[in-house]
C-alpha cells in the first residue's frame, strides 16, 4: 500500500510539474521582443574567418540593448570573436551558413575576458567558478535568446581549467598570428625569450550564463565547445530546444537552476558528462536544482565530430577519468544545493555511460521521475544511484539524502560486464523508496567465480563513478544500504558465460523483488543477501516466494 502511494504521489506530482514548467518556460520565452534588426556586419563585422570580429560584433549588442533590445544577426560567413557580452533583451541569431569560431589567443592578438574572482571557488572545480572567460558570456540578464541555424565553433577554447601552463614561442602560433606590432619578449617560468600565451586570456567554455532568467537556446549546434557548451549558473526558466553538441568534454552543465526544459537535443560527448545537471557552491550558497525535464534527447560518446559528419567513429576508447567514454545523462557530482522534481523521459544512450544519480555534497535528491529510456554500447553501469559523504563545501556538509526515485521502461543491450547497475547508499544513510520496473538489462558477461568472491570496499568518500568500487562480485544489480526498494518486471542477462550471481542485496530493509528474471549459470547462486530484513519474493526465476523475509548472510 506505501509503494503503490508512493509511486501514484510521485507520477502526480511529475505530471503536474511538466505541465507548470511548460507553461512557465513558454511564458518566458514568449517575453523575447526584439526591437529591430541589428546585422553585425553594419558593425564592421568581416565574416572572412580570419579578421577579428570581436569588436563589431560586440558594438553591435550594445546597440540593441541602447535601442531596448532586439536581433543581433550573424549573416552567412565565419565569425572570428573572443569574448562576447550578452546584455538584457538580445538575441544571437547565427543564420544559416554563419559559424561564430573562437579565436586562440595569442600575444597582441587578443584574449578572452579574464576570470573573475570567486571567493568560493575552494568549493568547486575551476569551470563552475567562473562564467567571463567564455566566448559567449552574460550575467544579471533577462529575455535573451540565442538561436540558429548557424553553428558555434569553439577552436579556440581550452577543455581545461585556467589553461596551459606552458610558455608559448612564435613558431608555436599560426602563420597568421606571427609578426603582431608591439610584441614583447618576456621572461616565462625563467625562459628568456619567449612569450607568453596569455594563461589568463585562455577561454574554457562556449556560453556560460549567470543569474539569468528567461533564457531561450533553440535550433543551433556547438563543435568542440571547450570545457563546458554551455554552462548556466542560477538560470531560471530556461528554454533549451534542438540545440546540437559535438564537444570534447561536457556538454550541457545546468548548475543550480530552475524550471528548465530541454528537448530534442543531440549531445555527442566522449571525455565527459553529455547533459549534467549540478548544484555547486559557486554562488557562494546552496541552491537546489528544481523543476526540470529532460525529454526526447540523445547522448553519445563517438570520437569528437564525428556525430557531425555522420560517421560515429569508435577510436577513443576511455575518458580521461581512464573508464570507458563517457556521454551520459547525469544528475551530480556537484550537490551542494540538492535537486528536486525532476523528469527525465524518451531519451537514448549509444556508446556511453548510463545514467547517474549522485550526491556527495550534502544535497538531497529527491522526487525524480525516469521513464522510457534505450541504451546501447554501455561503457560502465546502466544506472547508478548513490549517496557518499565527499562532503565538499564549507562548514563540511553532512551527508545528504536520495528518496523518492522511480525508474521505468528502460531497455539496455551490450553492457559492460565489470560494474553492474548499482543502488548504494552508506551505513546509517541508507537510499530511500526507490522503485525500479519494466527493465531489461543485457550484459557482456565474462565474470569469473573467483569474482564472484570479491568483498567491495565502501569507499565512502570516493569520486562517484561505477568503478569506485572495482570489479563486482555481481553482474545484475549492486545493492547496498537501501530502505524501500521494489524492483518488478525485471530481467536480466548476459551474452558470455557468467559465474557471478545477478543480484546482491547488502544492508536492505524493505525490498519487494516480483517478476525478476535473472539468467544464471548452473551451480552459480541468482542472488547474495546480507543483513537483509523485510523481504518479498514474488515470481524471481529458480527462487521459492517469500514474504517478510530475512537473511543475516546466504546465497540462493
Amino acid at each position: 500500500m506505501r509503494s503503490a502511494l508512493f509511486r501514484s504521489t510521485l507520477l502526480v506530482a511529475a505530471g503536474l510539474s511538466w505541465i507548470v514548467l511548460s507553461s512557465k518556460v513558454s511564458a518566458a520565452a514568449a517575453s523575447l521582443r526584439p526591437q529591430g534588426d541589428f546585422d553585425v556586419r553594419r558593425y564592421g563585422a568581416s565574416g572572412d574567418g580570419a579578421t577579428l570580429d570581436t569588436a563589431a560584433i560586440n558594438r553591435a549588442v550594445e546597440a540593441a540593448h541602447a535601442a531596448g533590445g532586439g536581433t543581433v544577426r550573424f549573416p552567412a560567413g565565419n565569425y572570428l570573436s573572443f569574448s562576447i557580452r550578452l546584455r538584457s533583451r538580445i538575441t544571437l541569431q547565427l543564420e544559416a551558413g554563419a559559424t561564430l569560431i573562437a579565436a586562440t589567443p595569442a600575444l597582441g592578438f587578443g584574449a578572452y575576458d579574464a576570470a573573475e574572482p570567486n571567493e568560493w571557488d575552494a568549493y568547486q572545480d575551476f569551470g563552475h567558478s567562473h562564467w567571463h572567460n567564455s566566448l559567449i558570456w552574460g550575467e544579471n540578464l533577462e529575455d535573451i535568446a540565442i538561436i540558429g541555424p548557424g553553428r558555434i565553433h569553439g577552436k579556440g577554447l581550452t577543455r581545461s581549467g585556467p589553461g596551459p601552463r606552458r610558455p608559448r614561442t612564435a613558431g608555436d602560433m599560426p602563420a597568421s598570428m606571427r609578426n603582431i606590432r608591439d610584441r614583447q619578449q618576456l621572461k616565462v617560468d625563467g625562459e628568456p625569450g619567449k612569450d607568453t600565451n596569455f594563461m589568463d586570456g585562455q577561454g574554457n567554455k562556449a556560453i556560460a550564463l549567470k543569474n539569468c532568467r528567461g533564457v531561450e537556446l533553440r535550433e543551433f549546434s556547438v563543435l568542440a565547445g571547450g570545457h563546458f557548451a554551455l554552462l548556466a549558473t542560477g538560470v531560471d526558466f530556461m528554454n533549451i530546444d534542438q540545440v546540437d553538441i559535438d564537444t570534447n568534454r561536457d556538454g550541457f552543465d545546468i548548475d543550480a537552476c530552475r524550471d528548465v526544459k530541454i528537448t530534442r537535443c543531440r549531445v555527442n560527448s566522449p571525455s565527459d558528462d553529455a547533459i549534467v545537471l549540478k548544484s555547486s557552491f559557486g554562488l557562494g550558497y546552496a541552491r537546489a536544482m528544481e523543476r526540470v525535464s529532460i525529454s526526447d534527447c540523445a547522448v553519445s560518446g563517438f570520437d569528437l565530430g564525428t556525430l557531425f559528419d555522420g560517421t560515429r567513429q569508435r577510436t577513443q576508447q576511455i575518458a580521461p577519468d581512464r573508464d570507458g567514454v563517457t556521454g551520459r545523462i547525469k544528475i551530480g557530482t556537484e550537490s551542494n544545493g540538492g535537486f528536486k522534481n525532476i523528469t527525465i523521459r524518451d531519451c537514448t544512450f549509444e556508446r556511453c555511460r548510463g545514467l547517474a544519480l549522485e550526491t556527495v555534497d550534502g544535497g538531497v535528491i529527491e522526487d525524480v521521475v525516469v521513464k522510457n529510456l534505450t541504451m546501447k554500447e554501455v561503457t560502465t553501469a546502466p544506472l547508478f544511484i548513490r549517496l557518499g559523504n565527499r562532503g565538499r563545501g564549507p562548514d563540511n556538509p553532512p551527508v545528504g539524502a536520495v528518496r523518492r526515485i522511480s525508474i521505468s521502461n528502460v531497455h539496455v543491450r551490450d553492457a559492460e560486464a565489470r560494474f553492474a547497475s548499482q543502488i548504494v547508499g552508506l551505513v546509517g544513510h541508507p537510499i530511500e523508496d526507490v522503485r525500479l520496473s519494466d527493465i531489461t538489462i543485457e550484459y557482456r558477461g565474462g565474470g569469473t567465480a573467483d569474482e564472484a568472491k570479491l568483498e567491495p570496499a565502501e569507499n565512502e568518500r570516493g569520486y562517484p563513478e561505477p568503478s569506485m568500487f572495482g570489479t563486482l562480485p555481481v553482474y545484475g544489480f549492486f545493492i547496498r544500504h537501501v530502505s524501500g526498494l521494489t524492483l518488478e518486471r525485471m530481467k536480466v542477462s548476459y551474452t558470455a558465460p557468467e559465474a557471478r550471481p545477478a543480484v546482491w542485496l547488502e544492508d536492505a530493509v524493505g525490498v519487494n523483488l516480483t517478476q525478476f528474471d535473472a539468467l544464471q549459470m548452473p551451480g552459480a547462486p541468482r542472488l547474495v543477501m546480507r543483513e537483509v530484513r523485510g523481504m518479498t519474493l514474488r515470481n524471481f526465476t529458480g527462487l521459492k516466494d517469500v514474504t517478510a523475509g530475512a537473511a543475516e548472510r546466504e546465497a540462493r
